[in-house]
Parts: structure tokens; sequence; C-alpha cells
């Protein structure tokens, strides 16, 4: 059974200009979405997420810096609005799309700290007692 994880884009999606977000598998898989859009659109934005982020690693390297260049988020803009995309955990993506007035820095944040609290909630506390005395 697959958690509920739609409390991430909810909130994401309360950014002034915010529009779609998506919580996008390493692999392309569709892992939740927003209501505003249909489960094909975001099933076919999933896809093509997990490339861009592929591709955004592989470019990496070109701020040169002396480093490889680790990747963190892709914006992309279009005449109409943007598309932000952050590494949302191990394996996993947070994608949204806003208007072009969105506040760039807020949007941005509100996914951080998304991620951040989505991190906490997938991850097991460790057991603290294994019912063994030993």
């Amino acid at each position: 059974m697959n958690p509920d994880l739609s409390w991430v884009l909810n909130d994401v999606l309360q950014v002034r200009g915010a529009r779609h977000a998506i919580l996008v598998s390493a692999d392309g898989l569709l892992l939740e979405h927003s209501s505003a859009i249909g489960r094909d659109d975001a099933e076919t934005v999933a896809a093509a997420m997990s490339s861009m982020q592929s591709l955004s690693r592989a470019v990496a390297p070109f701020i040169g810096g002396g480093t490889t260049g680790r990747w963190r988020q892709t914006l992309l803009e279009y005449e109409d609005g943007w598309i932000f995309l952050i590494a949302a955990g191990s394996g996993a993506y947070l994608a949204a799309a806003a208007s072009a007035d969105v506040d760039m820095e807020s949007m941005s944040f509100r996914m951080q700290q998304q991620v951040g609290a989505l991190g906490k909630a997938m991850t097991s506390p460790p057991r603290q007692n294994a019912g063994s005395d030993i």
C-alpha cells in the first residue's frame, strides 16, 4: 500500500501562482499528483521530469569551479510560467509548475521545506526494543 503523499503537494500549491505539483520516482513513475492535473498528463510529465533531472545531472560539471557540480534544482522558464524540479530524497523528485509572476524564492523555499518534511515522514525511526533484554 502506498502512503498518501498528497499533503506534500497541497502545501506547495499554497504559494501564490503555483499551478500543479507531482512527485516522481527516479525511474519516471508517478508517485502522486495534484488534483488540478489529470493522471494521464501527470504520468507524461513524470517521465519527462525524470529525464530532465538526468540531463541536469549529466551537465553539472559544466558549471566548472573545480567540482563536479552536485545537482540541486532545475528551473525551466516558459512564456507563461516556470517549472521547478528538486530532489525529494533518495530516488524521488518533486516538480511544480507555476505562473510567470510566481515569487520564485517563496516557491523554491516551500518546495525545500516539503522535501525535508517528506524525508522525515518516509524514514522509520530505529526500534528501541527488539524484544530482547540482551
